[in-house]
């Protein structure tokens, strides 16, 4: 039987929270959740049948890092977020959106084989992303370029596209 597991990590963002599920095998975990202080739709706390085992996810912590620093631009995990066959699909195209780059959420439902028809369940599908950051949800706009909403605030959607950008560094 599997374990979900959790840990905590320092970010430009706060303290994130990241949970997995660990294999029986006592492996590495396959992330989950990645969760910032304030996120709309997220656990704000590590359920309480949920481990602490900062081991289990410290190739998602230390690729994470890396990316804050301007380092990585894509990560390579085993991932496990929970959702619907649709919100799966959408998240998965996430991962097509290229580091620096952004689509809008009709761009998006091409990517994903979704109808153009279905903008407002892509929409939704981004905004319950439970990966924040791994899965880069930042890198959707509203169909004429504005930053529209982020689970993690607006603010930190720019901040993500500014360090993508370069401009932070």
């Amino acid at each position: 039987m599997s374990t979900t597991v959790f840990t905590h990590m320092e970010s430009p963002f706060g303290r994130l929270l990241l949970s997995g599920v660990r294999p029986p095998d006592g492996g590495p975990a396959a992330l989950a959740t990645v969760t910032a202080p304030g996120q709309k739709y997220a656990l704000a706390e590590p359920a309480d049948d949920w481990v602490h085992d900062p081991e289990a996810l410290a190739e998602p912590v230390a690729q994470l890092t890396a990316y804050f620093a301007g380092e990585r631009t894509a990560f390579d995990l085993p991932l496990a977020p929970v959702g619907t066959e649709f919100r799966q699909k959408i998240w998965a195209a996430l991962d097509d959106i290229p580091y620096g780059e952004t689509v809008t959420y009709g761009q998006l439902a091409a990517l994903a084989g979704a109808s153009p028809n279905a903008v407002r369940a892509v929409g939704g599908a981004v905004g319950a992303n439970p990966l924040l950051i791994v899965r880069p949800c930042h890198r959707v706009m509203g169909a004429n370029g504005t930053l529209t909403g982020f689970a993690a605030g607006v603010d930190r959607k720019r901040w993500l596209l500014d360090l993508e950008s370069g401009a932070l560094f």
